[in-house]
């Protein structure tokens, strides 16, 4: 058993019959009144983040939850396959549990794989990953004082805004966080 001072960013505690991870928590000790800690959760199968409130030595029932370093292979339909990088055992996962994360998904990307008693939950891909344009419009020559944006589909399929200047086959940093254009890499 966990209480709410075992609390730090990363646990995962098993709440409401799911999965919870502590994306951020506070300890609050007001003038009046018993102490609590103010929290923000992230359900792991379906990344929804909802804030929720505890009180202070509240017991919760931790999970031991295993984070490992897997490389991407290849989708077939809606499944992805993944490759363990220590055993280099390959393991097969369902759309629902890879979410929003195929946006990013290129051949040999490593990603990290959270499991709770051998079964995969959820996948964490860099914060940044770097793909090639596939198809975009081409930029008008002196267009660049504007600071005007046109969309760019890439290598996999996410569609971003990108500047005038981007040709196709360029390749780009995408922040994953915000799925948004950072940079053209050299």
């Amino acid at each position: 058993m966990a209480s709410t001072s075992d609390f730090k960013n990363g646990l995962v505690l098993k709440l409401k019959d799911d999965y919870w991870g502590i994306v951020e928590f506070q300890h609050v000790k007001p003038g009046k009144g018993g102490a609590f800690v103010r929290t923000k959760l992230k359900r792991l199968r379906t990344g929804q983040v909802v804030e929720d409130t505890f009180r202070a030595g509240e017991k919760f029932q931790d999970v031991r939850a295993e984070r490992r370093q897997y490389q991407y292979l290849y989708a077939s339909g809606d499944e992805c396959h993944f490759m363990n990088m220590e055993t280099y055992e390959q393991v097969m996962l369902p759309a629902n549990i890879v979410g929003d994360a195929k946006d990013f998904l290129k051949d040999n990307l490593e990603i990290q794989l959270l499991t709770i008693d051998d079964e995969p939950i959820s996948i964490d891909v860099p914060n940044h990953v770097e793909l090639r344009v596939a198809e975009t419009e081409p930029g008008v020559k002196g267009d660049t004082a504007t600071g005007a944006v046109k969309p760019a589909t890439l290598e996999s399929g996410l569609v971003v805004q990108v500047p005038l200047f981007i040709e196709t086959d360029e390749v780009l940093r995408i922040d994953t966080r915000t799925r948004k254009y950072m940079e053209r890499v050299k």
